[in-house]
């Protein structure tokens, strides 16, 4: 504990999880002693509510809450063993069941890290099902109808796949580190509703905070002592 939250000082002095705020965020939390993080809301900027009423520091999220972010606004939490940075313009909602069922992305951009789990949990977007173990993966969905698109970008871990559209293109599989970003597609008259995409707007070092968060690594920490520090980009 003591060393990864020394590791996480010199990252966060150094500046390397992106924008000054975020930095400050988790500098803060180090300073207090509190990495892990307990769960619930633990940075807001801009225009957050749960559930139709602002939200609030400290704020819990639980099943069936919806989340959602206006423009130019975010939110970093934490549920349980899993982490959350949500971008403006986003709406996700809970389920139920967390234990099976961990939230549906009705529209907007979420980078996620989850913990380990004994059986597999479903995330819903508008193009796909994503059945995912101990994984941290970054999703824009474009909302839903046959235009409907969705990028994927599985970072580490293991996922089922399934298209909505197309459900015998089911595939399952594992990656190290950013190595299989999709396009996901509605659209029934194409060849195949997966098409491979580059890395696009996240990163290593968000990645690394929130695993900090809730006093993990992600398994490519390795990286950012190798190479003499953190980068903006993945």
């Amino acid at each position: 504990m003591q060393l990864r939250r020394g590791c996480l000082k010199l990252l966060a002095a150094a500046g390397v999880f992106g924008p000054a705020g975020i930095s400050g965020f988790i500098s803060q939390a180090l300073a207090m002693g509190k990495v892990p993080v307990a769960p619930g809301m633990h940075r807001l900027r801009g225009e957050v509510t749960v559930n139709g009423k602002s939200a609030h520091p400290g704020q819990l999220i639980g099943p069936g809450d919806t989340v959602k972010t206006g423009v130019d606004s975010e939110a970093i939490y934490v549920v349980g063993q899993d982490a959350f940075l949500q971008r403006d313009q986003t709406t996700l909602v809970f389920g139920e069941d967390a234990v099976k069922s961990l939230f549906r992305v009705i529209t907007g951009r979420v980078l996620s890290v989850f913990g380990k789990s004994k059986q597999q949990r479903t995330v819903h977007v508008s193009t796909a099902t994503l059945g995912i173990r101990g994984t941290g993966c970054y999703i824009e969905d474009e909302g839903s109808g046959e235009t409907a698109r969705t990028y994927f970008c599985l970072c580490y871990g293991s996922v089922e796949l399934i298209p909505t559209a197309a459900p015998q293109e089911r595939t399952s599989y594992s990656t190290i580190h950013h190595d299989r970003p999709y396009y996901i597609y509605n659209k029934a008259n194409m060849p195949k509703m997966m098409v491979p995409a580059s890395v696009i707007n996240h990163s290593d070092d968000e990645l690394t905070m929130l695993e900090g968060l809730v006093g993990r690594w992600p398994p490519f920490y390795g990286r950012y002592f190798r190479r003499g520090g953190g980068s903006g980009g993945y």
